[in-house]
């Protein structure tokens, strides 16, 4: 894999950002683990631990296939801890010994500390210092976040001792609140919230005063509107010693948008016929590569 002399590149599957069915939940994960061309699967609820309970009797069977399928499972923690109970059901993941845990919030990592773990782009890795103390605390893996340049990311990898991975598709996490836009949206209060984000499985689009998308919220969540795509960057961030890469899921065929990378990683296809395929299986989606280029985010700078 990848080009000669490189470290194989690896993929990974980010973990499920948005409130699915549980059905539909377990079946995804399902056919990853029979399909899908990647090495690594997170797993769990990231943004609302409301949601959690409809994904629990679900988890041992979707590790369990995953795992027969030679794929290794990460357990994603939530990304803002604010409760007595959010604290236990973070104690108990970190207990778990079974799977790496990925920290989405640095208060894991105490919990986390002595042993082997990963760390979430929503926890704020931006320079070489912070690295270096997630190391020495545990950290083997550090998927950085979404808003880094090509000269930061370079800065971090010629630090690094932990493998660092970078997003190259989907919607980015940009940010968490305690506040639900979702249940806002709908006048409903958040205990009382009926998950109304199931409604809206991609995210909720957020315009601007002039009917523009720029945003999309998922409870929350914040994320970008645009999906990311760095199918054309790929060279360069191997160049910098980048070895894995995040695919976020969207409800679109990721299977074959897994294909679509390991493709062009294996140099098999050129940027160009990447990105029509990709596009050909994300119709409605818009994408943009603007951060590693250092332009605003939303932003799409075609290939040199």
């Amino acid at each position: 894999m990848g080009s000669i002399g490189m470290t194989p590149a690896k993929l990974t599957l980010g973990p499920v950002l948005f409130h699915w069915q549980p059905g539909a939940w377990r079946d995804f994960y399902f056919r990853i683990a029979d399909e899908a061309d990647v090495d690594t699967v997170c797993i769990g609820e990231v943004v609302c631990s409301k949601r959690l309970p409809f994904l629990t009797p679900l988890i041992p069977d979707v590790i369990a296939r995953l795992k027969a399928a030679g794929k290794e499972v990460v357990l994603s923690s939530l990304a803002l801890i604010m409760s007595e109970r959010e604290l236990a059901d973070a104690t108990t993941l970190a207990a778990d010994g079974i799977c790496l845990i990925e920290a989405n919030d640095v208060s894991l990592v105490a919990l986390l500390e002595g042993r082997d773990f990963t760390i979430g782009p929503l926890v704020n890795v931006y320079n070489e210092a912070t690295l270096g103390t997630l190391e020495a605390l545990g950290a083997i893996r550090v998927c950085l976040p979404a808003e880094l340049p090509e000269a930061r990311i370079a800065a971090l990898a010629a630090a690094a001792k932990a493998d660092l991975e970078v997003q190259a598709f989907g919607r980015l996490p940009l940010t968490i609140s305690a506040r639900c836009y979702a249940a806002r949206t709908c006048n409903l209060a958040k205990d009382g919230c009926r998950f109304v984000c199931g409604e809206y499985p991609d995210g909720m689009a957020v315009e601007t005063l002039d009917e523009v998308p720029f945003l999309a919220t998922n409870g929350t969540q914040t994320l970008s509107y645009r999906y990311a795509d760095l199918l054309a960057e790929l060279p360069r961030l191997r160049a910098l010693g980048i070895h894995r890469f995040r695919l976020s899921p969207q409800r679109v065929d990721m299977v074959a948008v897994a294909a679509v990378f390991r493709t062009a990683l294996n140099d098999a296809i050129d940027a160009a016929e990447a990105d029509d395929q990709l596009r050909e299986l994300c119709p409605d989606a818009e994408f943009a590569n603007g951060y590693f280029h250092g332009q605003p985010g939303h932003a799409f700078v075609e290939g040199d």
